[in-house]
C-alpha cells in the first residue's frame, strides 16, 4: 500500500507536466518525486511498474533511471533493483562548492554588463515568489527558486553554466526541500534574492558577488540541523 501511494504520487507530478517529450516527463515527475522525498532513500523502484502506471513504454523510464543515477539520486544494482540514493552530505558540500563557483561567475558577469529586461524578469519572479510564500507552497517557491537562478544564466547567455548547475545540484535539492520553513525561512531566502537583484541593477558586481555567496552559503547552515532531525534520510 505504501508503495501505491509513491505511484500515485509520482503519476500526479507526470500528469502534471505537459511540456516536452515523454522521456524528458518521466524523467523530470521522478527527479521531483525524489527531490520533494515522496520517493526516499532506500526505496525500491520498479522500471516495470513505473511504466505501467505512467502508461508509457519502459524505455523512457529506463532513460530516466539510468540519467537519474548519473546526477547521484538513483543507484542501480545488479540483481537487486534500482533504489533512492541517501543524501551524502559530502556530495551537497562539494556540489554547493562549484555551483558557488558558477554562479558567482555568472551574476558578476549579470552586474557587469546590467540589462533592464533581466532586472524586470528577476523582479517578477520575485513578486511570485512572495505569493508562493503567502499560500506556504514550498514545492512553488522552489521552481520560482530555480526559475530565479536560470534567468541570471539566460541573462548573460550561459546556458551552459545553467546546465551544469543543474546536474550537479541534485542531492543539494533534497536539503534545500527540507530546509524551508524552520531551517531556512522563506521570506530570509527571497530578501536575499532582492539583494542580489539590487547590486545587479546597480551595476555592483563585486556587491552581486557577495549577495550571491551568502545566498548560496545558507544551505550550510541549516545542513547539520536537517541531517541531525532526519537521519534515516542520509548516508552518514
Amino acid at each position: 500500500m505504501e508503495n501505491e501511494t509513491k505511484l500515485e504520487n509520482l503519476v500526479e507530478a507526470f500528469s502534471a507536466l505537459s511540456e516536452g517529450s515523454v522521456s524528458k516527463r518521466v524523467y523530470e515527475a521522478l527527479k521531483r518525486a525524489v527531490v520533494q522525498l515522496q520517493l526516499q532513500p532506500g526505496n525500491l523502484l520498479s522500471e516495470a511498474d513505473v511504466a505501467k502506471r505512467l502508461g508509457v513504454s519502459r524505455q523512457p523510464v529506463r532513460e530516466a533511471f539510468i540519467k537519474l543515477a548519473d546526477v547521484g539520486l538513483l543507484e542501480v544494482r545488479p540483481q537487486r533493483g534500482t533504489f533512492v540514493v541517501p543524501i551524502s552530505r559530502r556530495e551537497v558540500e562539494n556540489a554547493r562548492f562549484l555551483r558557488e563557483a558558477i554562479e558567482v561567475a555568472l551574476v558578476r558577469k549579470a552586474a557587469q554588463l546590467p540589462s533592464l529586461a533581466l532586472v524586470k524578469e528577476l523582479d517578477r519572479l520575485i513578486e511570485l515568489q512572495e505569493l508562493a510564500q503567502k499560500h506556504n507552497d514550498n514545492a512553488e517557491f522552489l521552481k520560482l527558486d530555480e526559475k530565479f537562478h536560470c534567468a541570471i544564466a539566460m541573462g548573460v547567455n550561459c546556458e551552459m553554466g545553467w546546465r551544469i548547475v543543474v546536474d550537479m545540484k541534485a542531492q543539494m535539492d533534497r536539503v534545500r526541500y527540507l530546509s524551508l520553513g524552520d531551517a531556512t525561512p522563506i521570506p530570509k531566502l527571497i530578501e536575499q534574492h532582492k539583494a542580489i537583484v539590487r547590486a545587479i541593477e546597480a551595476g555592483n558586481a563585486q556587491a552581486a558577488q557577495g549577495q550571491m555567496e551568502i545566498h548560496l552559503q545558507e544551505i550550510l547552515k541549516s545542513l547539520p540541523a536537517i541531517e541531525e532531525g532526519n537521519p534515516a534520510l542520509f548516508s552518514g
